[in-house]
């Protein structure tokens, strides 16, 4: 496959360049870490009223924000590129073994580790099983939006990354409960299994059921144009419904993160840890396999980073706003940009590395035969 090539011949707004609000993301939620503070310290009353509109222990307002969050990502993803995943079948391999046979299982290895042993005494222990339950959460959740940022950024395939997150989600659908439920089970955590079953139905099968009829609407009207323009328009809505969640979800841990600031640099850790050895071990696997850079970055990217919309979502359904678990999750949304434009870094500057590499044969189908 010419990855120039390829690359060149997708429309670029798929996967356009990244932001600055983007970019600086991580300056954005440690604002909102802040503003979320002081507000739940001087508003106490404000938060308690927002804490008890749940039903199903599902937080309304919470649902709402995730809600306007994701649905404009998954507008993004068109699964009728699911049938273009045998075009590169090894680093579509490689990306499902760390992504689904990996990756949840090394963070929850870790997490057990630097929780329950390396960390414990500076940790609150009634707490323990919360963060390495979020941390789970986190880490069972492979990218949805972000990866076409980073896959742009290191001159990625657009055709696999586009066909990779629609594999990834339709996998979601049907994995998500059943490994973040076997994780737990074996760490001793109580697995609430209806609630986490209609956290999958609220916040994986419905949005993407939704966003699907929605794009296929707004293709059939309008055709692509349509469809940028209406991205282009909810993705300031997205953006500012992640920072409002934020806002929200630190007003309620206000009290916990001044008595314990170091918490979230302790849990941060074992998240950057996994980032890294999910990344290294599928960029390393792709090298071995003949796997050409422009789609070894986007598997070593997808590998490494989280749809951490899903897994605080799922979090304060499955625990509560103000658990150990949905504090897990939002130190996932703190470290992931600066972590993953590092990783982005290390991928653009080994290009050389697969120069280098022995060339398996080519891909047996005659679609991407040069």
């Amino acid at each position: 496959m010419n990855c120039v090539r390829s690359a060149m011949s997708t429309d670029n707004r798929t996967a356009a360049p990244i932001s600055l609000f983007a970019r600086y993301l991580t300056l954005w939620v440690a604002l909102c870490i802040v503003a979320g503070i002081v507000l739940g310290r001087w508003l106490p009353g404000v938060f308690a009223a927002l804490s008890s509109l749940e039903t199903q222990h599902i937080n309304l307002p919470v649902a709402v924000l995730v809600w306007v969050m994701i649905v404009p990502m998954l507008l993004r993803i068109d699964l009728r590129r699911l049938a273009s995943v045998r075009e590169q079948w090894r680093g579509v391999g490689v990306t499902l073994l760390v992504n689904w046979a990996i990756k949840p299982f090394s963070m929850a290895l870790l997490g057990w580790l630097f929780v329950r042993h390396v960390f414990a005494a500076w940790l609150p222990a009634g707490e323990h099983d919360a963060y390495i339950a979020g941390l789970v959460l986190l880490a069972a959740a492979p990218c949805t939006a972000m990866v076409f940022v980073w896959s742009r950024l290191c001159g990625g395939d657009p055709h696999f990354t586009l066909a990779q997150v629609a594999l990834n989600d339709t996998i979601m659908v049907l994995a998500f409960a059943p490994i973040v439920g076997l994780l737990l089970g074996m760490a001793s955590i109580h697995v609430p299994w209806g609630t986490l079953l209609l956290s999958v139905l609220a916040y994986i099968v419905l949005p993407v059921v939704l966003a699907q009829a929605w794009r296929a609407s707004l293709i059939r009207r309008g055709g692509e144009a349509a469809l940028h323009v209406v991205l282009a328009r909810l993705e300031p809505c997205s953006m500012m419904a992640l920072l409002a969640t934020l806002v929200l979800l630190f007003g309620f841990q206000g009290e916990t993160i001044t008595q314990q600031p170091l918490v979230i640099a302790l849990l941060a850790v074992p998240i950057m840890i996994q980032v890294y050895l999910n990344a290294g071990i599928a960029y390393a696997l792709s090298r071995w396999l003949g796997v050409p850079h422009c789609v070894a970055g986007p598997s070593a990217l997808i590998g490494a980073s989280n749809f951490f919309e899903l897994a605080v979502a799922a979090a304060i359904s499955l625990f509560g706003l103000r658990s150990g678990a949905a504090l897990a999750t939002v130190v996932g949304v703190l470290v992931e940009v600066p972590v993953m434009l590092s990783v982005v870094r290390l991928v653009n500057g080994t290009a050389t590395w697969f120069a280098a590499a022995p060339q398996r044969s080519p891909e047996p189908h005659p679609q991407v035969a040069e």
